[in-house]
């Protein structure tokens, strides 16, 4: 009996090798926004780049683009007979058009910087002005256009360059809920269809489902530095079924795969997450967000426990949102994540319950016993003459383990639950703690 012959390799379309970005101005000098990257993109498949805001997946996607540099590491694209790289094409979140032209005009400008003809510009503007399910609009204007519209036109503006790779910037992030899903299955159709030119699409999100939806393969980035952390393959058959068992149980798997950090993270005897103390990294999280929270699982229909892909479907929350404030939690000892699940412990339950007055001590309480930056700070007020200090002081020691950026809301997320707490007060115009009316 014949054997079979062996099914070719797929073909690598791009390499990031060793890839590092570096905060400031000249390279080295501050930590790194990503850190050691390594991908591999091959053709006939999409892949998602999926994180929390800020992990660095915008900075790959660029670097790929070639619209910034690495300081370190390399970006390689194969190599074809027309041509030493593949044509790229971006779509970005913020659609991007020029508003005093026309969909038309808009769709012709990369074929026009191509020194493309008229002629052909046009015929093959209007193509992709077809293809996308625009034709009618080729002479309106952005403004005539809804905002699934005006996206339509970016991904018109993209393909009719005929690239082989696709990089999409978070694209439908900022159309509503309904918009989104049909742009996304047009898209997909198109792809499956072959009815666009483009070899390999690479998409980042921070939506799960989506990248659960659309791709082949997810890549997952940690934050602080970024850093591709996991990768998981989605074998699940085309099209995907959200309510498909096998569906929910990836998106669960990969909310547990989100939340390893995190989890792993047990409290010691002193209150303290090992490795952290005064220069813990804190989002931007509000206490309203936190009570939130806290009593949408205290509810019906969770009673406490929730799976996060749950409660990102309830709450309408996605990832970069939902885990700041379950991570959070965690930290105040309200809550734990126990791999995709969110549990409230016995002082989260009781403050769901308590009056306004109850909540705040029990915040205080948690805040000064488990946010070290917020015990530090209350520490020198109690300790000063003055009952006072400067916040610069605070961010100064921030700046010496992070960034300015993450200095900054670090500073901030602790100012917030600290006056919310009444364990100190903030004097915004003159940048300064006080004990003037805390407690």
């Amino acid at each position: 009996m014949p054997s079979t012959p062996a099914k070719p390799a797929p073909r690598a379309l791009v390499e990031v090798e060793h890839l590092r970005h570096y905060y400031g101005a000249t390279a080295k000098r501050g930590a790194p926004v990503i850190d050691d990257v390594n991908l591999t993109l091959y053709e006939n498949e999409i892949v998602g780049l999926l994180g929390r805001s800020g992990s660095g997946k915008s900075t790959l996607l660029r670097s790929i683009a070639g619209l910034i540099h690495p300081d370190e590491g390399t970006v390689t694209f194969a190599r074809d007979d027309a041509r030493t790289n593949p044509d790229i094409a971006m779509v970005f979140q913020t659609f991007a058009l020029f508003p005093w032209l026309t969909v038309l005009e808009n769709v012709e400008l990369g074929l026009e910087a191509r020194k493309v003809p008229a002629d052909t510009r046009r015929e093959r503007a209007i193509a992709a002005i077809d293809l996308i399910g625009l034709d009618g609009f080729e002479n309106a204007y952005p403004k005539e256009l809804s905002g699934g519209m005006r996206q339509r036109v970016g991904l018109a503006r993209a393909i009719v360059v005929d690239p082989a790779l696709l990089l999409l910037d978070e694209p439908f992030s900022a159309l509503d809920v309904l918009t989104a899903e049909t742009l996304r299955t047009d898209l997909l159709d198109l792809w499956f269809e072959g009815r666009m030119p483009i070899k390999a699409m690479l998409i980042v999100t921070h939506n799960i489902e989506e990248a659960v939806l659309m791709c082949d393969r997810i890549l997952v980035f940690s934050a602080n530095p970024g850093r591709v952390s996991a990768e998981i393959r989605v074998d699940l058959p085309q099209p995907r079924d959200r309510l498909d068992p096998a569906f929910r149980a990836l998106v669960d798997a990969i909310y547990a795969r989100m939340t390893e950090r995190a989890s792993a993270a047990q409290p010691r005897n002193d209150g303290l997450f090992p490795g952290m103390g005064i220069t813990m990294a804190l989002p931007r999280v509000s206490t309203n967000s936190l009570a939130g929270l806290i009593e949408e699982v205290d509810g019906t229909p969770f009673n406490g426990k929730a799976s996060l892909s749950d409660l990102a479907e309830v709450s309408d929350l996605e990832v970069d949102e939902l885990l700041p404030i379950a991570e959070s939690l965690q930290l105040l000892r309200f809550a734990e994540l126990r791999g995709a699940d969110f549990v409230l412990t016995a002082a989260g339950r009781h403050y769901a319950g308590a009056a306004v007055d109850a909540r705040k001590a029990q915040f205080a309480a948690a805040l000064t016993a488990h946010v070290p930056l917020a015990g530090h700070i209350r520490r020198i007020l109690d300790e000063r003459t003055s009952k006072t200090a400067p916040a610069r002081r605070f961010r100064d020691e921030l700046e010496d383990h992070m960034s300015e950026e993450y200095a900054d809301e670090t500073l901030r997320t602790v100012t917030l639950w600290g006056r919310y707490a009444e364990i100190f007060a903030y004097d915004e115009d003159a940048d300064q703690f006080s004990l003037e009316n805390p407690i």
